[in-house]
């Protein structure tokens, strides 16, 4: 993101971010304590959709408008530093773990066989990605990305089971056990993002300092400005 777009975005969230004295800080630190994490979770799901650059954008979006609130406009070098961060840890946890929990609860379960595994290279990105071929009861072969929890982990002859979305819009979710129950360390990460990340800009904006202090611990530290000799 370039200068004029961050430059956007702070122009943008000046008003609501530096009320009237009138307002109290409390409820538009709370409206941006959680509008940001909610809307890295909410890309960070939709991204695990077959739209899933919609979801990466504002993912994106919601990672710089983070240090931008909580820096540019409230003048909180560290706090902006700390929610840049968490939010864009949150958009990576979000959607594979809320995804998962959703079709173990929800999908409908098929045992298949994994038929072979292998690694393809993206010529393209220079990277590396496993993919496992399964074949279900009905004898139909399909290609599991990592995406639906393909990470090398299932071995050739080994029967897993496929949760598949009962909208039938999310690819199926692999998994080696039986087990509808949540997975505790990706949800617990998750909202431990969530947390810190709603707590960090809550914080931030409740002690927000503005251009005027600024100004003087500028003054403070430094003096005041020279004269330039002739």
């Amino acid at each position: 993101m370039g200068t004029s777009g961050t430059a956007g975005i702070a122009e943008a969230t000046q008003e609501a971010a530096d009320p009237s004295p009138a307002a109290p800080r409390a409820s538009t630190s709370l409206l941006w304590a959680l509008a940001i994490p909610l809307a890295a979770v909410v890309g960070a799901v939709l991204a695990q959709f077959p739209w899933q650059w919609f979801g990466i954008v504002i993912v994106v979006v919601a990672g710089f408008t983070a240090p931008i609130v909580a820096g540019a406009v409230w003048n909180r070098a560290g706090a902006a530093t700390l929610a840049a961060v968490t939010t864009f840890a949150l958009g990576l946890f979000a959607g594979p773990a809320l995804v998962e929990a959703y079709v173990k609860q929800y999908g409908e379960k098929a045992d298949v066989l994994v038929v072979d595994t292998a690694k393809y290279r993206n010529a393209g990105r220079n990277a590396e990605r496993d993919v496992c071929r399964v074949l279900d009861t009905s004898g139909k072969v399909q290609d599991l990305a990592e995406q639906q929890n393909c990470h090398g982990q299932f071995k050739p002859g080994q029967h897993i089971v496929l949760y598949k979305d009962p909208l039938g819009i999310l690819k199926p979710w692999a998994d080696a056990a039986d087990d509808r129950g949540f997975d505790a360390v990706s949800l617990g990460a998750t909202g431990g993002l969530f947390t810190v990340t709603a707590a960090t800009l809550f914080y931030a904006g409740t002690r927000r300092r503005s251009g005027r202090e600024m100004d003087a611990r500028k003054l403070r530290k430094y003096g005041p400005p020279r004269r330039s000799e002739p």
